[in-house]
């Protein structure tokens, strides 16, 4: 069956056919490090995670590119905040510099702990600004753009100068929102957006750099383009994020992107959004679920299972049972593969080993329901011979299982008998539990949640690990002894 995805720009299922044979190019939205992650974030990346380990075992090279937005209204709007505040905490009176790079870590950290691969390339805004420079410059050359009728120094893409604009979202200029990222009196329409943003009194002068126009920082829509095409070229094959990017944001990159005459993307790909009992998760309701909360009740094994079992297109729902229900259906599949190299098999496989029905189902459109579907049927088929009198004919179900387990993604955090037997193995386990909890705790304090944060230091205390916090971070020891 032909590889084939859903494109959100012309709303059909198409074959995918790369830019450059036997390479797939892939740019998703990583994270605006305004703040610790929610599971939305988490969500997508692992979505996008997914769908790399499945275009390799096609047998595409794959480039993956995921930004760092670290430069942004919020990030300097939250870094005020902790100025205005004072607060006595872990990091008091924080420059937005430094808010930005210490929610990246906890980004990158809630990452980790679910086995979503690090990319290719994970460029941060700020180190791309004479990149943004040449972009906009192509684009007041080309006519689309201009700089701000009021001499703040803002520079703005004029959204009537490009007649496609709207194709992404398929809307009329006439019936969208005004572009609510600066004073509309210096646009001449006021759904035009901003590609520069000129420097502000009360701003801090290290967010604002030199440029043409006057010193100012990007605009947000501005840093993707500019970034797609440093690391993939003018024309690349998946741009992908959340399903609430597709406008302004996206629509903004593809404007201007294909004004200054770059093809950009062929394929858009939006997972859906994640809801708690129904309903959309939001601060002022208090429904919102954090990676580190869900980390303290569950194993990553079964986080990750649980954000990856729907359609990456459809919503997904938050329950109080969902991580145990997760837990339960993952640890099936984790139990027979310790059975079967406790019976002496191997859970070692090789690309034959994937069963059609999975690769034809992960081909259309990356169904990973149905996938898991097949994976649970050769589960228990697998149960079954390995309970019968010639265990060594599940073999080949047990290769199965383990290559659809690793083209998931859930293998490589499974827990198998056997599995880790050169010297110091038991001190080696011991320290991937232990940091697993430390980065969850780590997490939870730099999200001031500060209960969780005390309940996974209980946690470790009760089983006996002690927790020392210092300038490097936290170590841990058992009967004084650092394993750390």
């Amino acid at each position: 069956m032909t590889l084939r995805f859903y494109d959100t720009a012309s709303a059909t299922v198409k074959d995918f056919v790369p830019v450059r044979p036997g390479e797939a190019g892939l740019y998703y939205c990583g994270a605006t490090v305004q703040g610790a992650p929610h599971i939305g974030h988490v969500r997508s990346a692992l979505v996008f995670d997914i769908l790399a380990r499945w275009l390799r075992f096609r047998g595409y090279e794959v480039t993956t590119v995921r930004n760092v937005t670290d430069i942004d209204d919020k990030i300097l709007a939250n870094a005020h905040a902790s100025f205005e505040n004072d607060y006595q905490g872990d990091h008091p009176r924080e420059p937005w510099w430094a808010l930005a790079y210490r929610f990246e870590g906890v980004f990158g950290r809630a990452y980790a702990a679910l086995g979503i691969e690090a990319p290719t390339y994970e460029p941060r805004a700020t180190g791309h600004v004479p990149e943004m420079h040449s972009l906009i410059q192509e684009l007041i050359d080309a006519g689309h753009a201009y700089p701000a009728l009021d001499d703040s120094g803002d520079v703005y893409f004029d959204v009537r100068s490009w007649p496609r604009y709207g194709e992404l979202t398929r809307q009329r200029v006439e019936d969208m929102q005004d572009a609510p990222d600066a004073d509309p009196r210096g646009k001449r329409d006021p759904r035009d957006f901003a590609l520069w943003k000129g420097h502000k009194e009360g701003e801090p002068a290290t967010a604002s750099w030199d440029s043409p126009w006057g010193r100012g920082r990007p605009g947000w829509h501005l840093e993707c383009s500019a970034m797609a095409h440093k690391y993939l070229g003018a024309h690349f094959d998946i741009h992908g994020g959340g399903l609430d990017l597709r406008f302004p944001h996206h629509e903004n990159e593809l404007a201007q992107s294909t004004a200054a005459g770059r093809p950009f993307a062929n394929f858009w790909l939006h997972n859906g959004l994640v809801t708690y009992e129904g309903e959309k998760m939001s601060k002022s309701i208090g429904n919102t679920v954090s990676p580190a909360s869900m980390l303290a009740e569950a194993r990553p094994l079964a986080v990750r299972y649980y954000l990856g079992q729907a359609h990456y297109r459809s919503v997904l729902d938050y329950r109080p049972t969902s991580l145990r229900e997760a837990t339960a259906a993952v640890e099936r599949v984790e139990a027979v593969l310790a059975a079967a190299q406790h019976s002496g098999l191997s859970v070692s496989w090789e690309h034959m080993d994937v069963p059609e029905e999975f690769v034809a189902v992960m081909d259309d459109d990356l169904n990973v329901p149905r996938a898991l579907a097949v994976l649970h049927e050769t589960v228990r088929a697998a149960n079954t011979a390995l309970s019968g009198p010639e265990a060594a004919t599940a073999q080949p179900l047990v290769s199965a299982i383990a290559g659809m387990s690793d083209v998931l993604g859930l293998l490589p955090l499974m827990s198998l008998d056997g599995a880790r037997d050169a010297d110091g193995a038991e001190h080696r386990a011991l320290d991937s539990l232990v940091q697993d909890l430390l980065a969850q705790r780590a997490a939870a304090r730099e999200a001031k949640d500060w209960a969780l944060a005390d309940r996974i230091r209980d946690q470790l205390a009760a089983a006996g690990v002690v927790v020392k916090d210092g300038a490097r971070g936290s170590e841990w020891s058992v009967g004084g002894m650092s394993l750390a």
